[in-house]
């Protein structure tokens, strides 16, 4: 499995993945999700990818030769002409449709599924930044201002501190960092996520970027983040006061609720608690 996260907000995009694979306990390989799309200072995207290996490479390599055809009187729509990030997208969406098309009734036969989600990010000269979440049929959706963030991959042990910090005004480094403490939550807690990480910082209009970083075990930052995080979490746990059931002298009692009567117990096998 893996893990990506994107992230959309004033100041520019943040864009993290693993590079662990596995196909059995046996089988655990490095495979680095995300590519960098840069072209003569009129464009920058990111494509971080999650789900079936196979599926995924085949939709990186096509992006960069697919086009849709427009017509005639027009050139065909490719990822280097594209005006805006939304026509990127679309071509993206029909890589991920070639795909299918090619390899779908084979896989299925084979009784796998045609897995894959994957994040596209960046900016075109002329509009503003913009950020996607493709889903496997080559349909999308776009990150706004109430959901700056996307994952794909082993996601949910990592969003608790994405849904608590960020916000679109949230600084780069920041976001970040904050991205950093949810990979290495999501390292903590499961096995299928693993270094090295790619981390990469844009910052707005300046369709390039030198933050770019691969980070290994050896990483003195995220050694410190995952360090401090462990122990900053257990000192804020250890400061909250433990349960009062009978609510004597306590500022926060763990009251009964007053709608709510608690759950009834069965001891004859007649009984019934609805």
């Amino acid at each position: 499995m893996t893990y990506c996260i994107g992230i959309r907000l004033n100041a520019g995009l943040v864009f993290l993945s693993d590079s662990r694979t596995n196909a059995g306990i046996d089988q655990i390989s490095t495979f680095r999700k995300m590519m960098v799309y840069e072209g003569a200072d009129d464009r920058f995207m990111v494509l971080l990818s999650a789900g079936n290996l196979s599926i995924s490479q085949s939709v990186r390599e096509i992006l960069q030769l697919e086009k849709i055809d427009r017509g005639p009187d027009q050139p065909a729509l490719t990822i280097w002409n594209a005006e805006s990030m939304f026509d990127a997208v679309r071509v993206l969406g029909s890589a991920v449709r070639r795909v299918y098309q090619q390899d779908g009734p084979s896989l299925k036969a084979a009784g796998i599924d045609f897995n894959a989600s994957m994040i596209f990010g960046g900016q075109i000269k002329g509009e503003a930044m913009r950020m996607f979440l493709v889903y496997s049929a080559g349909n999308f959706i776009e990150a706004t201002r109430e959901t700056c963030f996307f994952q794909v991959g082993e996601s949910k042990y990592g969003k608790p501190i994405l849904d608590r910090v960020l916000t679109p005004g949230t600084p780069l480094d920041e976001a970040a960092k904050c991205a950093l403490v949810s990979m290495d939550s999501t390292l903590k807690s499961n096995l299928s996520v693993g270094l090295p990480l790619d981390l990469l910082v844009y910052r707005e209009g300046s369709f390039c970027t030198a933050q770019m970083v691969c980070i290994d075990d050896q990483n003195p930052y995220f050694q410190m983040i995952h360090s401090t995080w462990g122990q900053r979490l257990r000192e804020v746990f250890e400061g909250i006061a433990d349960p009062v059931w009978d609510g004597s002298g306590a500022e926060h009692p763990l009251a009964p609720s007053a709608r709510h009567a608690p759950m009834g117990k069965i001891s004859k096998p007649e009984d019934r608690i609805v």
